[in-house]
């Protein structure tokens, strides 16, 4: 649901056991986030306030988000004017998505003074604005003018809170009252009774009113059921102020979303329940959002690699293509040459000569000739075009090699990417391409250059490796499997030891796998299910029967050169398995 006048609320509910907290610490971490550290009963919070437009919202926070070395401007005036101050008083009317943190304090000479700081939480229209105790705005996150809407929210103005023609849901608890509303101006039904209800009523969103039909199993409006509508939201309401609600996940068109449902058990783990299962959801939604454009951003600039080395392959095929002649022209030379005595210098303005080809039996063979030149030029011009092609198929053939390489090598990167899970997986493998001279040009322009810190594992052996594998626990044994190119090298080349044994998909990409051997050999079984699971974390994963190479690790070498997660492999067998996690 969307966070609506009723969440708002609830949120807001909560947020009153922080009355009477002191404010020691205020961050803006991006342009539309506020974080205050509120001291509060011994313990520590941090209340954070977004105003993006897709993921408005107030709540507290348990995820450390990375600041700014120089704190902005409107940051700089919020730490001027609250730290030190109280919390005096957190409020909300009828249902407005409009939050006044009431703040009280003292002046350099000890005089009582106070501040609001006005939260408007309405998607593009999002603000945080600071006023004194007379409404004067002192300065706000957004400055607006009345050119760009009715009022304007500028330092030194008096400071207008916002209007709604919608009703208070809170006067309509008859229901009676409530239906007339429902049906004054349109006969409603399952369909579009959730939008007339968000039309008519504040702080009610039309999703939420989807999830309580959806929740009630209604299919039919009837009076009977718009009745438990009404007192359903009635219910919620209620229990607001009694802290009496909670939350739940649920799936909306395919998107995870939340519900707000009355809590029949009373029991509460924390007085701050509801705060903190938004502040999960939201950062949960946040980081997937954040995890995914920053993918297919990486992925954009891959393709468009991979798209220019595909075109490249296809000039080179085109080259060998015209080589497909070479050892004809050869013939063709050879044979004009042989038969040079039966020519005299007299021989031109020929278009064509047959001639007895000796490595055919002396069948005749048709040879074209160029009519501006005699026999013996025609000869070398043949010779000519034979040694240019076989220098072009030498240089090309060797180009096509390469080239093929590096394909093989940017269709692994995009593998990487399209199973990669976390925005610390694209990282890494961004990295790893922005040391190869293939992406050079490429990363050297990208913008978006995320700098995260890469988990590091207990594994890793040397310190200044990013290396955090997958790992399974098969029986006795201990699975590592590779999650990149670098982690993959140096997980084979570097962490495993060369008696462990070491599984690869064949002419699959795929991420390498190192079965540690401690004591004993495994069985057949735990080497079957290793090769599922190898088979899994490849290119091959949707495939049955796929091939699943092992062997041990000191058959295992990297030749020079190599791009990341290359090698080569002897001494090993195949076996062939269908893929399972």
């Amino acid at each position: 649901m969307a966070f609506d006048g009723i969440v708002t609320k609830a949120i807001c509910s909560e947020l009153q056991n922080l009355v009477g907290g002191r404010i020691d610490k205020i961050f803006e971490p991006n342009k539309q986030n506020i974080v205050i550290g509120i001291y509060s009963n011994f313990n520590n919070y941090a209340l954070n306030i977004c105003t993006e437009p897709q993921n408005y919202r107030i709540s507290l926070t348990t995820h450390p988000r990375s600041n700014p070395k120089v704190a902005p401007n409107f940051c700089m005036v919020l730490r001027k004017h609250l730290t030190s101050m109280h919390i005096k008083n957190i409020i909300t009317s009828n249902l407005e998505r409009v939050i006044t943190i009431e703040l009280e304090g003292f002046d350099d000479i000890d005089d009582i003074i106070s501040k609001k700081l006005i939260i408007e939480l309405m998607g593009k229209h999002c603000n945080i604005i600071l006023t004194d105790e007379q409404n004067v705005i002192i300065d706000s996150l957004k400055h607006i003018t009345n050119e760009n809407s009715y009022r304007t929210i500028l330092p030194h103005h008096k400071y207008e809170y916002l209007k709604s023609d919608k009703l208070n849901f809170e006067d309509y608890f008859d229901f009676e009252n409530f239906k007339s509303t429902i049906y004054a101006e349109i006969n409603p039904n399952i369909d579009n009774i959730a939008s007339i209800i968000s039309s008519k009523f504040n702080g009610i969103s039309k999703s939420f009113v989807i999830e309580i039909i959806d929740y009630l199993n209604i299919t039919n409006l009837d009076t009977r059921s718009l009745k438990d509508i009404h007192s359903f939201i009635k219910e919620v309401i209620f229990d607001i102020d009694s802290l009496n609600l909670n939350f739940k996940e649920v799936l909306n068109n395919n998107k995870l979303d939340y519900f707000l449902i009355p809590c029949n058990d009373n029991s509460r783990p924390n007085i701050f329940n509801l705060n903190f299962f938004i502040d999960d959801f939201y950062y949960k939604k946040e980081t997937n959002e954040e995890f995914k454009i920053y993918r297919n951003s990486i992925l954009k600039l891959i393709l468009n690699v991979l798209k220019k080395y595909e075109k490249r392959l296809n000039n080179i095929n085109k080259k060998l293509k015209k080589c497909d002649n070479i050892s004809l022209f050869k013939l063709y030379g050879e044979l004009l040459t042989s038969n040079l005595y039966k020519f005299n210098d007299l021989n031109n303005n020929l278009t064509e000569v047959s001639l007895s080809n000796y490595y055919d039996n002396n069948n005749l063979i048709t040879i074209p000739l160029d009519k501006r030149y005699n026999i013996s030029e025609n000869a070398k011009l043949y010779y000519k075009k034979y040694n240019k092609l076989k220098n072009t198929l030498n240089v090309v053939t060797l180009q096509k090699q390469e080239t093929i390489k590096e394909l093989n090598y940017i269709q692994s990167i995009v593998y990487e990417l399209e199973n990669s899970t976390s925005i610390e997986d694209v990282a890494s493998i961004f990295e790893e391409i922005s040391e190869n001279v293939v992406f050079k040009e490429k990363t050297d322009n990208y913008k978006y250059k995320k700098k995260e810190t890469i988990k590091k594992s207990s594994f890793t052996k040397n310190k200044n490796v990013s290396f955090n594998p997958i790992k399974y626990k098969i029986g006795d044994f201990t699975l590592l499997v590779g999650r990149n190119n670098k982690e993959n090298d140096y997980l084979t080349l570097k962490f495993a030891k060369k008696s462990d044994i070491w599984f690869h998909t064949k002419d699959f990409h795929g991420s390498h796998a190192i079965l540690q051997i401690e004591k004993h050999l495994p069985s057949e079984d735990i080497l079957i299910k290793c090769a599922e699971i190898s088979a899994y974390y490849s290119k091959a994963r949707d495939s049955s029967n796929v091939p699943v190479d092992y062997c041990q690790v000191k058959y295992v070498k990297k030749p020079n050169g190599s791009k990341p997660g290359m090698v080569i492999y002897t001494n090993n067998k195949t076996l062939y398995v269908n893929p399972k996690n």
